[in-house]
Order: C-alpha cells, then sequence, then structure tokens
C-alpha cells in the first residue's frame, strides 16, 4: 500500500500495518516484495541483507520451512516515517517433523518519504512449540499453548483476540 505515505498517523499506520498482514498472509514472495524499495535493508533475526532479490529469495526459503503460515501484526507504535509492529505467526515446521510453532516479535519498520514502500526493515522473534510435542493442541492445566489460528480462521476474529492476553503483549 504504497499510497500511504509518511507522516504517518493513527489511522494510516494502522492500515499500512494490517495491508502488510494481509500481503504476508498471501506467502507469495514476488507480490510481499512490491511493498520493499529496490534497496531496501533487512534484519530478520540473525540474518541480514539487502534489494528484492535478496528478500523474494529469503521469504522463498522461509514458507518453504513454514507450512500452514498464518501471520497476525498490531501496530505498537508509529512515528512521522516510522512503524512498529508487533506481531505473532504459527506455522508448521517441515524440517522439524510438520510440529506446530508459533514466533512472537517485534518488528521496526522505516518508509520512503516519495514512495511509500518500506526502505529498512528490522525484525527480532522467537519461537514457542506449540502443543505436547507440536501436535498444536493446548493442555491447559500443564501449562501447554495451543494453535490460535484453528480451522481457517480469520487471524482478526475475535475468537483469537480474546486468546491473546496480556502475556502475549
Amino acid at each position: 500500500m504504497a499510497s500511504l505515505k509518511p507522516p504517518y498517523n493513527l489511522k494510516t499506520a494502522t492500515e499500512k500495518v494490517k495491508f502488510a498482514q494481509n500481503r504476508w498472509n498471501t506467502r507469495n514472495p514476488k507480490q510481499v516484495s512490491n511493498g520493499y524499495t529496490p534497496t531496501c535493508i533487512w534484519r530478520n533475526r540473525d540474518q541480514f541483507f539487502t534489494g528484492t532479490e535478496k528478500i523474494i529469495d529469503f521469504l522463498t526459503k522461509k514458507w518453504e520451512k513454514e507450512q500452514s503460515y498464518r501471520l497476525r501484526k498490531e501496530l505498537f507504535s508509529f512515528t512521522d516515517d516510522k512503524i512498529a509492529v508487533q506481531f505473532w505467526y504459527e506455522y508448521q515446521d517441515k524440517y522439524d517433523g510438520m510440529k506446530w510453532k508459533r514466533c512472537y516479535g517485534l518488528e521496526d519498520w522505516t518508509f520512503d518519504r516519495e514512495t511509500g514502500k518500506m526502505r529498512k526493515r528490522q525484525m527480532c522473534g522467537n519461537d514457542i512449540l506449540l502443543g505436547r510435542d507440536g501436535d498444536g493442541e493446548a493442555v491447559p492445566e500443564e501449562g501447554i499453548q495451543g494453535r490460535w489460528y484453528v480451522d481457517g480462521v480469520d487471524v482478526d476474529d475475535d475468537s483469537v483476540t480474546q486468546k491473546i492476553t496480556e502475556a502475549h503483549w
């Protein structure tokens, strides 16, 4: 949504976040890469890279590993040309026996004033196993977390929002 350009306000920052959420949930690396400048700088966990080709390559490998990927992003904070986002996504790890996992994380984004595209993205995230041995099923009495995004539920549905308690924010 390059038409939303800095400076951001609460409404436009929130729209930008939800647009990005929906774009990422397509799991289409080329489509996702269109939201970034050709020289966009990325840090994703322990990986550092720059540019469209590397973004597409990274996302292709990411979604090869992260099957059944479902993401929710929420506005954390914003200023003039920057947006901070809190996110949660769930996936089945193709390289770990298809175990269900959830990543909790924060991103900070800096946008190009002329194009409205992201020119810098920094991401920090941590994964947890969902369910006993990664089966995705909650066992509350044992403190074992289960999946939030079950049976095709909309990631913004109230049933999901109710599960994201203060412990997760």
